[in-house]
């Protein structure tokens, strides 16, 4: 079962919200089946439609690769879509390969549904008075109606300085989205290598810049804040709305929240230790605004209302020290761990559980598929003292760190709200409604949901495992 979505065809890359009139649309660049699946060939436009952000509707390829004497020869980039006047602009990427400079490319359409190339492409390159020639890339267009033109903002890198330390965020304008004018850098920070997939929005009196941090593989979206469109912007505490398996996240508001597109890759191999690779499945959150200017992520709750059928569970202790009454389960060894099971989990389903963890307890948290005597297993480890949510794997190879971890604050109430979302290997996981966490799992297929406590006290409260379809554990392949 699919619930995070991937074409039969391909995989999921880079996602390009916009919402028009009621209806979601999600563009996204279409990373082919190998055994073409390079980061940079053979990339599309595919486009999805919905009014409800649970069921897609497929429509057709926007822009695909020219010619070979034409700018989009190779592939076909990251861009963003704007509305004009009863016409619909794209503005992409056009890739003709290493040898030639990226270039930024045009289309439009009347319907959303049939789109034609500029015969002008390219429309943009790169004024290399301030930039390099070969990052010029992810133009994000807007309305600056503070001043009175359109903006484009791209993905750049200055022509001085530590070459590690010269992406920027470059910027372009233009009156009629036909002619542009480049301008300096919008924001040249000497930070990172590149800021990919630029995103300004403003919400509640506070301007948000999203971008992906690009060193290699993988991305990492960042955000920061001002109270000015153009800056100084601030970075908070935890400048992330995901870890590295939600990549070059973009967002799209219908007027009452935004959302934030991204997507979750696979990996080589189909194995936890694989490289990863471009393209894998979509994954949305619902953006939150934390005090003035933090950002934080939660569920959608079209996708919680999905999951109705519950899982019968059954209780049972592996190890340590156990109470459980009324659907609560507690665990309390001050000098060692305490393990148990509650039940099978179903291949696609969504995992409730409340923790509340006595001060001082080393760590606490989940077991997923987990196999007999949690032998093996993943976990999603609380490390209360230092302020964290780490996701790792039993077996782990000795010379690999832990898969993931995500920095935490709790509330005064002491408690952690975890929901998580199991798909094949997909796994999407929430805490407290603002922090998430998503990752693959493909070395333990299925198993049992579990409990732990090393060290410590912690309790397990509102346990609830719910489904798409019925789901018969007896039945089930191991």
């Amino acid at each position: 079962m699919r619930f995070f979505y991937q074409p039969k065809d391909g995989f999921v890359g880079d996602v390009i919200p916009f919402y028009w009139e009621g209806i979601w649309h999600a563009f996204y660049l279409k990373a082919p089946l190998p055994p073409i699946r390079k980061i940079a060939d053979h990339t599309s436009y595919a486009h999805l439609a919905s009014r409800d952000l649970v069921y897609w509707e497929e429509w057709p390829i926007v822009v695909e690769p020219g010619s070979q004497d034409e700018p989009d020869s190779i592939s076909c980039w990251t861009g963003s879509f704007i509305e004009r006047n009863g016409v619909f602009h794209l503005f992409y990427v056009g890739y003709r390969g290493p040898d030639y400079p990226q270039t930024i490319c045009h289309a439009t359409s009347q319907d959303l549904y049939t789109w034609e190339k500029d015969p002008l492409n390219p429309i943009l390159l790169a004024d290399q008075k301030w930039y390099e020639s070969n990052d010029w890339r992810d133009p994000f267009v807007f309305w600056n109606e503070m001043h009175g033109e359109y903006w484009m903002l791209l993905t750049a890198r200055i022509k001085d300085g530590p070459s590690n330390r010269r992406g920027c965020n470059a910027l372009a304008v233009s009156n009629d989205l036909i002619s542009w004018e480049t301008r300096p850098p919008f924001w040249a920070p000497k930070l990172f290598i590149s800021h990919e997939c630029p995103d300004l929005f403003k919400w509640q009196n506070e301007w948000f810049l999203l971008f992906s941090e690009f060193n290699g593989c993988p991305w990492v979206t960042h955000y920061r804040s001002s109270s000015f469109q153009n800056g100084p912007w601030s970075a908070p505490v935890n400048d992330t709305l995901d870890g590295r398996f939600f990549y070059a996240s973009k967002t799209v508001s219908d007027g009452k929240r935004r959302l934030a597109f991204g997507w979750n890759p696979t990996r080589k191999g189909e194995t936890d230790s694989g490289a990863w690779e471009f393209g894998g499945c979509m994954v949305v959150h619902e953006l939150i605004k934390k005090g003035k200017a933090e950002l934080g992520v939660r569920a959608l709750a079209e996708n919680v209302a999905q999951f109705k059928i519950p899982v019968a569970l059954s209780f049972h202790p592996e190890w340590g020290e156990w109470h459980s009454t009324d659907e609560t389960f507690t665990a309390k060894l001050t000098d060692g761990s305490s393990g148990s099971t509650i039940g099978k989990l179903p291949e696609c389903c969504q995992i409730d559980v409340t923790i509340e963890c006595t001060p001082g307890t080393r760590d606490c948290g989940i077991f997923l598929h987990a196999g007999p005597g949690l032998e093996e297993y993943y976990q999603l480890r609380w490390e209360l003292n230092r302020h964290r949510i780490v996701y790792d794997r039993w077996p782990r190879p000795g010379d690999e760190p832990f898969m993931m971890e995500r920095p935490i604050d709790i509330g005064q109430d002491g408690l952690l709200h975890v929901k998580i979302f199991l798909d094949e290997t997909v796994l999407v996981a929430y805490f407290n409604d603002e922090v998430a966490l998503s990752h693959r799992a493909y070395d333990h297929q299925r198993g049992m949901l579990g409990f732990f406590v090393t060290e410590g006290s912690a309790c397990f409260s509102h346990v609830e495992v719910k489904t798409l379809v019925p789901f018969n554990p007896e039945n089930d392949e191991k």
